[in-house]
């Protein structure tokens, strides 16, 4: 996905299944959702659907499908709809995912009380390790 472009439907419930986990940390799987949208709608909702959806393979979903995976993940159900919202909370997931990393959390703990020179000072030593690091990547 490029810098500014909304991501697509399928990339939203697929980051979605990727960040909001199970309280033992493991990823829901279809089956898990699409249960609890059935019971949530009333309605016909799939594993195989919502893999459909996930997937990009349908992208024309119901509303009450939408509002049921909205409530599953405890997003607005704005989130899949509207653009800028959409990107705004897809942000804060990645942040949330990130943070799920126990190094990336311990870092971002520490730097807590530093100054704005040193919060500087480690973004740039972050920089250049990512550049570093990407440069190593393409490399190989």
């Amino acid at each position: 996905m490029t810098e500014g472009t909304a991501p697509t439907l399928a990339a939203k419930i697929d980051k979605l299944f990727q960040i909001v986990r199970r309280p033992d940390g493991e990823q829901y799987t279809n089956e898990e959702v699409a249960a609890a949208c059935r019971e949530a709608t009333g309605e016909s909702f799939s594993a195989t659907y919502l893999w459909q959806l996930r997937t990009g393979r349908r992208d024309n979903p119901t509303k009450r499908h939408m509002e049921a995976l909205a409530e599953f993940f405890d997003v607005p159900v704005a989130y899949f709809f509207d653009d800028d919202q959409g990107k705004q909370i897809h942000a804060e997931l990645e942040l949330l995912g990130a943070l799920r990393n126990a190094e990336v959390r311990n870092v971002a703990l520490r730097a807590v009380n530093l100054s704005e020179d040193g919060l500087g000072t480690i973004n740039d030593m972050i920089d250049a390790i990512a550049k570093r690091e990407a440069k190593r990547r393409a490399d190989d």
